[in-house]
């Protein structure tokens, strides 16, 4: 008799995660792999991020931390906010939590009640929907594909909505996809949920500054939005910190407070020391962050390029992110030297086993059709990895 509990026997193990431990199995084992899986940049923490952190440690931040965060971190937060997204948020809006993978949990346990759905535009981040499941939701898929850009049509949202509809969750930039949406398009969708006021939207936007598209909208900015929209956001990504484990959202007062309720019982305030250090990186010009976005924009440049050269595969243009999505529909019902490809899982298996590159299904996203590599490593491996897919698959 299994002794543990339904609710993790059902939950699924995350896709990337697995992947990316499979490769370093394999790395240990003495194999070549390039790793393509882990969406993690590969720059350091700036300088001046790490310096407010030692000084930190100097100062003696070394307690327990307020639940929901300190009190001009929370400040900082709300002048970024303004900044960068022309949103009102005050402190009693801002929690800050371990990661922004906290913050979306947190937001599923208090926001979801058994049965309610909850609309997954697909390819969606990979946990959004075991975090929901977890929760006693419902994820509602809605495909997309590389043809429309990945992006969801008003329409498409229309006809997804039911009685039981409580949410909407997508990420902006896209993980996986790179789509990035432009204010008319947003504001299309949002004209679709102007008529169900009880529907709220979790707008992840921790990749807000690694986009190509020179614009960014946050849905919430758009009039009628504010007061049903969670933004979530982080400093993983744009600052090079996915260690340090500091997320954070902006929503109505009601959801903070129950989102500090929840935290509380959970794992109370983040990291003391993280948290001082984001101060300064949430008050940084994001101006100082144009050499990696350069540099990611022409590893974007180098791998869409090469990868068009493959024939078979058909890719978007991401405008954000560090991802590539190819649709590797084409090989199904192939046979490659002597393995048959059944679907997106046989193929990452196939070009992990065969060219020994590692990267992740697009089954774990909601697309079946498409793989996802990650761009966060040097050009010398992207060349690399690329020429050996080529060579498998010729």
């Amino acid at each position: 008799m299994n002794p543990l509990s339904e609710r993790i026997n059902n939950l699924s193990t995350s896709q990337t995660l697995a992947m990316a431990a499979l490769a370093r199995e394999l790395k240990a084992q003495g194999k070549d792999i390039i790793s393509l899986s882990l969406g993690e940049p590969d720059f350091n923490t700036p300088d001046f991020i790490k310096e407010a952190a030692k000084q930190a440690i100097d100062d003696n931040y070394s307690t327990y931390t307020p639940v929901d965060g300190y009190a001009d971190l929370k400040d900082a937060i709300c002048r970024k906010f303004k900044r960068d997204n022309n949103l009102d948020y005050k402190p009693a809006n801002i929690v800050v939590s371990t990661g922004a993978k906290q913050s979306l949990y947190n937001i599923a346990q208090v926001m979801l009640n058994d049965g309610d759905e909850v609309i997954l535009p697909a390819p969606y981040w990979v946990s959004y929907f075991e975090i929901i499941k977890l929760s006693g939701g419902v994820p509602v898929e809605v495909p997309t594909s590389v043809e429309s850009d990945f992006k969801i049509t008003p329409e498409q949202l229309e006809k997804a909505i039911t009685p039981k509809t409580k949410m909407i969750w997508y990420s902006f930039p896209c993980n996986p996809s790179g789509s990035v949406y432009s204010r008319e398009e947003l504001t299309a969708l949002a004209k679709v949920l102007e008529k169900y006021p009880n529907i709220y939207v979790v707008a992840d936007e921790i990749y807000e500054h690694i986009n190509f598209s020179g614009t960014f909208c946050s849905i919430a900015s758009i009039p009628g939005m504010f007061e049903k929209t969670i933004t979530v956001n982080g400093v993983a990504k744009a600052f090079a910190m996915t260690g340090w484990r500091i997320g954070y959202i902006g929503a109505p007062e009601f959801i903070a407070k129950a989102c500090t309720k929840m935290q509380g019982q959970v794992t109370s305030g983040a990291n003391s020391i993280a948290q001082r250090a984001t101060i300064a990186a949430v008050d940084a010009d994001p101006k100082v962050l144009g050499d990696m976005v350069k540099a990611f924009h022409q590893r974007r440049d180098l791998v869409v390029g090469l990868i068009n050269e493959i024939p078979g595969l058909k890719l978007n243009v991401p405008e954000g992110a560090f991802y590539v999505f190819p649709d590797v529909s084409s090989f199904f019902g192939k046979t490659l030297r002597g393995t048959e490809i059944k679907n997106a899982d046989d193929f990452s298996m196939y070009l992990l086993g065969e060219a020994n590159v590692a990267t992740v299904t697009g089954d774990a996203f909601g697309n079946p059709n498409c793989i996802r590599l990650s761009y966060a490593t040097s050009e010398d491996q992207l060349k690399e990895a690329i020429k050996r897919i080529k060579e498998v698959l010729n």
